[in-house]
Order: structure tokens, then C-alpha cells, then sequence
């Protein structure tokens, strides 16, 4: 010891008296204090009662000792309820998370990882949803303290309040990121039992076995049908012995009561249901509505007691324990393949009518949908007789080999009943001949197209070359597959029918619940359409997405995903660090729709009720309920952003595409706006006044943000954008009041006195109601002309609209007066025809030049000379009329 340092005993003397600190520390908290997230060791040999902690050393170089630092608070309760919960999510995830790394996992076993794993999720994502508001809470008492000084200490009321503040934001803050690390390992395991189911289909799906063409394939069955045969002897034997045993009279009772329901229900429905469907052959051409009916009548007649009667035979079988247990999915096979041969029919039969063509849903030729039946019918019986097989080698274990040949010799008739069906939709030789002449139409007379034709040769040959070159399977998915399609394109086609006239056409048309829906929600007959329109597309799209969910159930698509799917869209996922919520965006939908309307409501109160209530103008009234309209929208839109999380640093991003898009092509929208708001603010037109625009003169109607509406006097709407009244010349003639100035110009006979003339325009305008008393009207004596003198009356009248009012009645009441004063000449006939003298040179030369212009005589002709003369003597009125015209006007 005498060999250290001082230098170092002083640095090991204040190293012991902090650890001598801490220990006292950690002696005195209490349990719950420590450290989070990471439990202690318990020692060795508990103390039976806690010894007092040492006083700290004194420091040997004499600075005070170190201050002890405050104790970390304990975790809250309700942190704590919250924790155990994810603790235990956190083991029912690990727990899935085994299933799936464990080894030969089945389908099963991947049902069992995947399902209830949505309940988890839903508990996490609540924890998540719960703890974010106090969280930011925490955050935001923690800022209030400031950070923390750098130089000197801070009073320990304040250091024990960061402390407490701090440890509140990391607990919540470290249960949050527990909760997310929680909810992406539930993703992680979703998308392991996807991958593994899809791949486990992949597998299966592509699994290429021993090609029918290997000769190897016939000699291993040829070698093991004699085993198969015997396997097949002792399910016979065994079946016997338990209709020995257990053939008691009740269970054959039982037996035969169920094969005589099914007899009866199959041979309604071949003999009787027809009949039912009430589709009468003689009915030229039945309504679509008569249509659809019956062809569901058909439809359901037809499959509904197919089922009930297999369904009764298969449960009878069950029940009485007449057939072994590894037989009894033989039966099954059977009797439900007898149960899909009626749907097919039924389907054909509804849809197509072959022996009733006036019935027919769609739109095909006789020959077609015949042909069209027999081909559905007959792809059926080849399905049901290959199933039951396949069901009788699984029955009786029979070979591989075996069960190869089955699948594969049921696929390639298949392929041979569709080709020999689709050869004989091919055109005739005359139609093919057609072709070499002028172009002629094809007629609708196999009801298949081009498309749907080369799909099917398509799935003939993939179906035919498959099972020949190994893919047996791959085969027997196609068929499935082309079977499942078309039978769900079959029944979508009868639904979207369906929906479309009943839905549709219920109230498109004068129906009695149409017109009571109009008669009872006062619904125009327009708005009953446009619901009629909308009802049918939203029922359009569920059934051709259930179909399509549908059309992918066989591809491996577990049901489960797919709602899944659909319900995080609903609910919120997440592209990158934003979130969309179909459910918040469509609730942000109904709050901007909400408020519009509210907004709307209150514009209409001020139009209507509050502001005609008031001595406000109609301009100011205009202003006023279209600002509170802009601002009611505002509002509604901020409310709606807020919903959606929307905060003012996210609409930067908008602002500045918006302000992008100002600058390339939205110079004039932006523009307008601005004057339509100048135009509200400034109000140097309004709502009622007269003003002239360029060539339009009207009156103001409504004035909006971009746009002003002027209605002329012939009933025409001109609509001025907003800027061409703010930076154009307009001209109002009701700026200041509504007062307005008429003037008409009077001429009288030049013999008259002025002063009495003008005395007479006085009293006919102050006869006048309409024209105001101050400032009298005016009579201007404009001009002293040769045969008349021209008056000017100008009167001032109270409102500017009466204008063309005033004026006609001034018109009439001065031209009465003046014309019984006799100031106004009257003009009768004798004053209409103007004699003018003195033109006979005239008349004379104008007559030798007509003679000069005069044809030759002809030889016998004495009369041409007469006729001349006539002429001129015929247009001797009209040229004194003509020439007296034109003295007048001089």
C-alpha cells in the first residue's frame, strides 16, 4: 500500500464513497424502483433487517461530498395493466410463431397460427391508440421545465421533477415501442402463413407425376390391379356384413324413406318444376321482369330439391352405419356430382330456355343455347363420374398409378367433350364462302364470341397436353377452375339481370313504389332516377367483387386474408409514414357534406328570414350571406382536415403545389378570386344594380368569387369574370341612389309658339307619378330647324328600373297632347303623294332615249311603236312620284 500514489488513493477514496452512495440508495428505494425494463438479481442471502447505509467518506482533498441523487419513481398502475397485457400478446405470438417453425406443418396447423391473430392485433393497436395522447402530454410537461442547465446545479425540487417527468415519457415511451415491435411481429406471422399457404399451392398445383404416354405408367397398373381388385372385393364384403349387422327395420326403414324422398324431389324437379316456372310457351313476347321471375322460379326448382334429395340419402347413409366409414365419401361423391348435374341443368335451363325461346335471358340463337346445354351437361357428367372415382381409389387405397390414370383420362374427355362442343359453334361453309363477296354482317347465331371461343380452344389444349406430359394435377385445376368461373360468370350475369330490373327499373319507371317514395319524401321523379342509377352500380360492384373473391378461392386465397384485407383498408394502413383510413376518409366526407349543408341552412335563414328583417340593402345582404357561406366552408374544410390528421405543416405541401400550380396556368382563377373578394370588401357594384358592360346593360344579380351573373332586359344571363370589373370600365347607373334620368326629343311645327309648346311638355311630365318633383323636369328648346323645332324634356324619375316605363308614357301622353293643340301635323292620304311640276324636259329626254334603246320593227308588226309609247305613258307616275321624293328630301 505504501507504494500507491496519493494521486490514486485519492481517486480509489472518492470511487468508494459513490459506490457507498449508491448502495445506500439501492438499500433504501423501494423494490418497485428499479431500473425499468431490466429486473435485478436478487442476492445470495437476504439481510433479515436492512442495516442503515454507511455515511459516505469524507473526500480526502475536503470538497463536500457528492449529492445523492433522487430516487426513480415506480411504474404506474395503469402502465403496468397495459404491460401485462402485451406480455401476454407477446406470448400467444410466440407460441404461433413455433407452429409455423416447427416441423411438417399442415394446413392445419396453419389455420391454427393464422386464425384469431386479428383480435391480437386490434388489442395492440388499442394500447397504441391509448398511450399516444399521454404520451404527448408527458412530452409536453417535460418541455415546460426547460433543458436542463449546462453550468451549475438546479434546486432539487426541480432535479426531482425532471427526474419523475422523464421517467413518465421513457415508461410510456418504451411501452409504445414494445406495442409496435408486438404489432409487426403479428404482420410478420400473417404474411409467414401466406407464403406458406401459397407455396404449399404452388407445390401441390405443379407436382408433376409420371406422364400418361410413359408406357411404365400402364404396366405398374396393369401390376397392381389385381391388388386393387381385392381391395375393392373387400369393401363390397365389408359393406354386405354391415348391412347384415346393423339392417335392422327401422334403419332400413330410414334408408328407404330417404331414397324415396330423394326419387320424389328428382322426379319433381324434371317433370313437375317446369311446370312451376309458369313459362308459358304461347307468350309472344313476355317483359324482362317475367323473364327473370321465371327464370329463377326455374333456377331454384330446379337445384333445391337436387340437394335436399342427395343431402337425405347421404344422411341416412351416416345414420344408419349401413356403408364403411372409408366408403361413405364414395357415396358423398355420388350423390352430390347427381346434385351438381341438376344445378347445371337448372342454371342452363333458366338462363338459356331451350325448348321455350320466347323465355330466353339472354340473347343466343336456338341452336345455340341447345347446343350450350348439352355441352354444360355433359362437361358435368364427366366431373361427377371422375370424382367419384377418384373418391373410390382414396376408399379403397388403391395405387398411385391408378389414381393417375383416373385423373388423367378424366381430363383429356373433358378436353375432348369441350373441343367436340366449341367445333360445333365453328361457321358453317356457306357463311365462310359469304366472306368472298361484299362485306355482309355475321348473324347471332352461336351466341359465343371470338374471345370466349379462343379461351376455351386455349383451355383444351392446356387441358390435353398436361395429363399427357405430367402435370395431372395441373389439369384437374383447370378443369375445376373452368367450371367454378363459369358457373359464377353465369350467376353474375343473372344477379347484375337481376339488380338492373327489379332495382333499377322499380324506380326508374311510374311504379306504385316509385310514386310512393315521390309521394312521400317529396323526391323529384329526377332524384328517384339518379338513386335508381347509383343503387344499381353500388350493386353492380359488391356482386362482381364477391365474384371475384369468389374466383379466387380456389387459387389459395384464404377468406380470412381477404378480410383482413379489405378491413386494414377500412381502417387505416399504412403507404410509407402516412396512414389512410377508407372508414376516417369517409367520415371526413360525411363532416364536409354535414357542415356544407349546415352552412347552407344558416345562409338561407340570413337570405330569407334575418337580412329582409333588416334595413340593409340588397348588395350588402348579398355580401353578407356569401361571406358567411365562404367562411361556413372554411370552417367545415378545417374540421374535416383535422379529422383526417391533416396539420398546417402538412398543407404546406398543398400550398406549394398549389402555388406551383398558380404559376403555370391558374393566373386567372387566382385572379378572379381576388377581385370577387374586392368586389364583397369594396362593394362598388351590388346585388340589384343597373350597370352597363361593354355592350351588356342589365341589372346585377349575384356576385361570387369568381364570377359576377348580370341579367339584361331581354331575359339573357351574362356572366362577367370578376377581374373585367375590377380593372375595366363599368358604368352604374345606381352608384349613389336609385334615382334615374329620362329624356325624349319633341319636334313641332315651326308656325307654333315655342313658349306654349313647352308649357304643355311641362304639365304632361309633372301628369307623370313615377317622375320625382325635385328636381323638376325640364324643358329644352335644342334647335330651331326649317320646317320644325326641336324640344328636349328631361325629367328625373324615382327609381332607374321605371326608365323605359316613364319614357312610353311620356311618348304617348306628349304626342296626344301635341297632336290635339294641332302642333303636330296629321298625316292623312292627300299628304303621303308629293306632286312635283316643272320636270317635262325631263320627262321628254328620258322618252327619246327609251325610243332609241327600242327594238327594230319587225315587218307586219304596226303596233311596236304603240307599245313603246304605252310604256313611257305607264312610267310617267312613277318617275313624277320619284322625282318628287327626291325634291323633298333635298
Amino acid at each position: 500500500m505504501g507504494g500507491i500514489p496519493r494521486g490514486q488513493t485519492t481517486r480509489g477514496t472518492r470511487g468508494a464513497a459513490l459506490i457507498a452512495a449508491w448502495l445506500g440508495v439501492l438499500v433504501l428505494a423501494p423494490a418497485g424502483a428499479v431500473g425499468q425494463g431490466t429486473p435485478t438479481a436478487a442476492p445470495a442471502a437476504a439481510p433479515t433487517k436492512a442495516a442503515p447505509a454507511p455515511a459516505p467518506a469524507a473526500p480526502a482533498d475536503g470538497k463536500p461530498a457528492a449529492k445523492a441523487v433522487a430516487p426513480k419513481p415506480a411504474v404506474s398502475e395503469q402502465i403496468q395493466n397495459v404491460r401485462d397485457q402485451l406480455d401476454s400478446a407477446k406470448a400467444d405470438l410466440e407460441q404461433r410463431e413455433k407452429i409455423l417453425t416447427g416441423p411438417n406443418i399442415g394446413s392445419g396447423d396453419l389455420t391454427r397460427a393464422r386464425e384469431g391473430i386479428e383480435v391480437i392485433a386490434d388489442k395492440i393497436r388499442h394500447v397504441i391508440d391509448i398511450t399516444t395522447p399521454r404520451l404527448d402530454a408527458a412530452r409536453e410537461r417535460l418541455t415546460q421545465l426547460g433543458p436542463k442547465p449546462k453550468d451549475g446545479e438546479e434546486g432539487e425540487d426541480v432535479a426531482r421533477e425532471r427526474t419523475e417527468r422523464e421517467h413518465a415519457v421513457a415508461e410510456i415511451d418504451e411501452t409504445q415501442r414494445l406495442a409496435r415491435s408486438l404489432l409487426v411481429q403479428s404482420d410478420q406471422i400473417v404474411d409467414q402463413v401466406s407464403n406458406r399457404r401459397r407455396a404449399a399451392f404452388t407445390r401441390g398445383l405443379f407436382e408433376r407425376s409420371t406422364a400418361l404416354v410413359n408406357p411404365d405408367l400402364w404396366m405398374r397398373i396393369a401390376a397392381d390391379i389385381p391388388r386393387d381388385g381385392r381391395a375393392l372385393q373387400g369393401a363390397v364384403e365389408d359393406t354386405a356384413a354391415l348391412f347384415a349387422r346393423n339392417g335392422t327395420i327401422g334403419n332400413l326403414l330410414l334408408l328407404g324413406i330417404a331414397f324415396g324422398i330423394s326419387i320424389a324431389l328428382y322426379f319433381g324437379r324434371r317433370n313437375i318444376a317446369p311446370r312451376l316456372g309458369r313459362r308459358d310457351a304461347k307468350a309472344v313476347d313476355p317483359s324482362q321482369r317475367r323473364k327473370l321471375l321465371a327464370a329463377w322460379r326455374v333456377f331454384l326448382l330446379g337445384t333445391i330439391p337436387a340437394f335436399i334429395g342427395s343431402y337425405a340419402v347421404y344422411y341416412a347413409l351416416d345414420a344408419t352405419d349401413l356403408l364403411p366409414l372409408r366408403l361413405l365419401p364414395v357415396a358423398g361423391a355420388i350423390l352430390g356430382g347427381l346434385a351438381f348435374i341438376a344445378f347445371v341443368e337448372a342454371l342452363a335451363d333458366a338462363l338459356l330456355s331451350p325448348d321455350k325461346p320466347s323465355w330466353r335471358v339472354a340473347t343466343m340463337s336456338d341452336a345455340a343455347a341447345a347446343r350450350v346445354t348439352r355441352l354444360a351437361v355433359g362437361i358435368a357428367i364427366v366431373i361427377t363420374v371422375v370424382k367419384s372415382i377418384e373418391a373410390l381409389n382414396s376408399g379403397i387405397s388403391a395405387a398411385l398409378p391408378i389414381s393417375i390414370a383416373t385423373r388423367g383420362i378424366g381430363a383429356l374427355a373433358t378436353a375432348l367433350i369441350l373441343a367436340i362442343g366449341l367445333h360445333r359453334f365453328a361457321d358453317s361453309a356457306e357463311q365462310e364462302e359469304a366472306c368472298f363477296g361484299p362485306y355482309v354482317a355475321p348473324e347471332a347465331t352461336t351466341g359465343i364470341g371470338g374471345p370466349a371461343r379462343l379461351l376455351g380452344w386455349a383451355a383444351v389444349v392446356v387441358i390435353a397436353i398436361a395429363p399427357l406430359v405430367g402435370y395431372v394435377a395441373f389439369a384437374a385445376f383447370v378443369i375445376d377452375q373452368l367450371v367454378w368461373t363459369a358457373g359464377l360468370f353465369v350467376l353474375l350475369f343473372l344477379l347484375i339481370s337481376s339488380a338492373d330490373t327489379f332495382i333499377g327499373g322499380t324506380l326508374c319507371d311510374d311504379t306504385k313504389i316509385a310514386t310512393a317514395l315521390q309521394a312521400n319524401t317529396g323526391l323529384r321523379k329526377r332524384s328517384i332516377n339518379q338513386i335508381a342509377v347509383l343503387a344499381t352500380g353500388l350493386a353492380r360492384v359488391v356482386l362482381v367483387l364477391v365474384a371475384a373473391l369468389l374466383a379466387l378461392a380456389p387459387w389459395g386465397l384464404d377468406s380470412t386474408d381477404v378480410f383482413s384485407s379489405v378491413r386494414s383498408a377500412f381502417f387505416g394502413f399504412k403507404v410509407g409514414d402516412v396512414t389512410i383510413s377508407l372508414s376516417t376518409i369517409a367520415l371526413a366526407i360525411g363532416l364536409l357534406l354535414l357542415g356544407m349543408a349546415v352552412t347552407r341552412a344558416i345562409q338561407r335563414w340570413l337570405e330569407q328570414t334575418y337580412l329582409p328583417a333588416t334595413d340593409l340593402d340588397a348588395g350588402l345582404r348579398n355580401s353578407i350571406s356569401t361571406i358567411a357561406g365562404y367562411i361556413g366552408f372554411l370552417l367545415t374544410l378545417a374540421l374535416a382536415f383535422s379529422y383526417l390528421g391533416l396539420s398546417l405543416e402538412k398543407l404546406t405541401i398543398v400550398a406549394g403545389a398549389l402555388s406551383v400550380g398558380i404559376g403555370f396556368g391558374l393566373q386567372s382563377i387566382v385572379n378572379n378570386f381576388v377581385s370577387g373578394l374586392l368586389l364583397l370588401w369594396e362593394r362598388p357594384i351590388r346585388v340589384g344594380d343597373q350597370v352597363l358592360i361593354g355592350d351588356s346593360e342589365g341589372i346585377v344579380k349575384r356576385i361570387s368569387v369568381r364570377s359576377t351573373e348580370i341579367q339584361t332586359f331581354d331575359r339573357s344571363a351574362v356572366i362577367v369574370p370578376n377581374s373585367n370589373l375590377i380593372s375595366g370600365i363599368v358604368k352604374n347607373r345606381v352608384r349613389g341612389d336609385r334615382t334615374g334620368r329620362v329624356s325624349i326629343t319633341v319636334s313641332v311645327l315651326r308656325n307654333q309658339d315655342p313658349v306654349h309648346a313647352a308649357e304643355l311638355l311641362m304639365g304632361c311630365a309633372q301628369a307623370q307619378p313615377d317622375v320625382l318633383k325635385e328636381p323638376p323636369p325640364r324643358v329644352v328648346f335644342r334647335k330651331i330647324g326649317d320646317p320644325f323645332l326641336e324640344f328636349e324634356l328631361i325629367v328625373m324619375i324615382v327609381d332607374v328600373s321605371l326608365g323605359l316605363k316613364v319614357q312610353n308614357d311620356l311618348n304617348l301622353t306628349v304626342f296626344q297632347t301635341l297632336s290635339q293643340a294641332g302642333m303636330i301635323p296629321a298625316l292623312g292620304p292627300g299628304s303621303s303623294v308629293v306632286t312635283v311640276q316643272g320636270l317635262d324636259s325631263f320627262q321628254s329626254a328620258v322618252g327619246q332615249i327609251a325610243s332609241a334603246f327600242a327594238q327594230p320593227q319587225r315587218s307586219g308588226d304596226q303596233t311596236a311603236p304603240q307599245r313603246v309609247e304605252d310604256r313611257l305613258d305607264e312610267a310617267e307616275p312613277m318617275r313624277s312620284a320619284e322625282a318628287g321624293r327626291r325634291r323633298a328630301g333635298s
